[in-house]
């Protein structure tokens, strides 16, 4: 004998969950938050005023770091809250796909901050985060809208400026991305996607 036929309800399930995950997979991850982006780049500012008068390469190292920290908390909340609030996952689809590619050049950055640090190579930090930033907006930005990756450009662009200029320029070419770009971006986000 042969076969059973498959349900046609069992069948339709399949086929509802293969349009579902095709639909995921081509929609862009338009939960980046360019309010919290205004905020990260108000941060950034602020750290490099304050970075600016610091007495030695620690003390400047401290300012950026706990900038950082103050910039990846303000921009995960403002993240969680827009995706709730237009219904987007951060767990499945282009939300997840957005968060792994971003997170790679991010775990590599403080991968190279640690070795730098450590070899006293203080001067090559302000391009390597400017570089590696850059390329975690371009690779999360794949899965976003047109107005990320083109950001991440642009810090890869100050990040090759920045390897090429004297490392007393770090805090102004840090000021530069984290503070203008992002700030740039971040109000252009807001506006044309949703806040």
């Amino acid at each position: 004998m042969g076969a059973r036929p498959e349900p046609l309800k069992d069948h339709a399930d399949g086929n509802l969950r293969y349009i579902r995950e095709t639909m995921e997979r081509s929609v862009a991850f338009t939960a980046v938050p360019g309010w919290g982006g205004v905020a990260m780049g108000a941060i950034a500012l602020a750290a490099a005023g304050i970075s600016s008068r610091a007495h030695s390469p620690t003390a400047w190292l401290g300012v950026w770091l706990l900038a950082a920290f103050a910039a990846v908390m303000g921009g995960s909340f403002a993240m969680i809250r827009k995706a709730r609030r237009i219904g987007v996952s951060l767990r499945r689809g282009a939300g997840r796909r957005f968060l792994l590619s971003f997170a790679t050049p991010i775990l590599a950055a403080a991968i190279l901050t640690a070795a730098l640090v450590r070899a006293g190579a203080f001067d090559l930090l302000a391009p390597t985060w400017l570089l590696l930033y850059g390329a975690a907006v371009v690779t999360g930005g794949a899965f976003s809208v047109p107005a990320v990756p083109a950001m991440g450009a642009g810090f890869l662009l100050l990040g090759a400026i920045a390897l090429l200029c004297p490392a007393a320029w770090a805090t102004a070419l840090l000021a530069a991305g984290f503070g203008g770009l992002q700030i740039l971006f971040g109000l252009l986000i807001a506006r044309r996607h949703g806040g």
